[in-house]
């Protein structure tokens, strides 16, 4: 059985993980961005992930946590993943395309967070909603570029 400091790292880590993903996700995209109106999207993107990325690091720091980000193969993963995807097409539409669903692989993970670590801890939980909201607004805005 996991003590409520497992579940609160565990819990943590995800959240911290899922911030980086979308992070990384948004420096691959940037390059091959042409449209300013999107290119300002995923800029405003950037800045709420790491936002929040940074809300996970001070709660780490509070607590004498040692994040873990991606590891190395997740990351080339991503990167291989991008790029062969917008091999053939780097369109606006494309990249809008992956971004979506990335951002629901994001927002389903944060939601089992939220269902699997409920009432580890009402930071945490605050955490998460927030991550939560601002994921399914991504995905609003998005769908604009399809």
């Amino acid at each position: 059985m996991e003590t409520n400091k497992e579940q609160y790292v565990k819990c943590l880590t995800s959240l911290y993980q899922t911030t980086c993903t979308g992070l990384q996700s948004i420096e691959e995209m940037m390059a091959k961005v042409e449209e300013e109106d999107f290119k300002t999207l995923l800029s405003d993107m950037y800045s709420g992930y790491d936002l929040i990325s940074k809300e996970c690091e001070m709660l780490a720091k509070s607590e004498n946590i040692d994040l873990k980000d991606n590891n190395w193969f997740e990351k080339a993963k991503l990167w291989s993943s991008i790029n062969m995807s917008t091999l053939m097409d780097k369109s606006s539409r494309k990249i809008a395309e992956l971004m979506i669903l990335g951002t629901v692989m994001g927002l389903v993970q944060c939601l089992k967070d939220y269902k699997d670590f409920e009432g580890v801890d009402k930071e945490l939980s605050a955490i998460c909603e927030k991550l939560k909201d601002f994921q399914e607004d991504n995905y609003q805005k998005l769908k604009k570029f399809i």
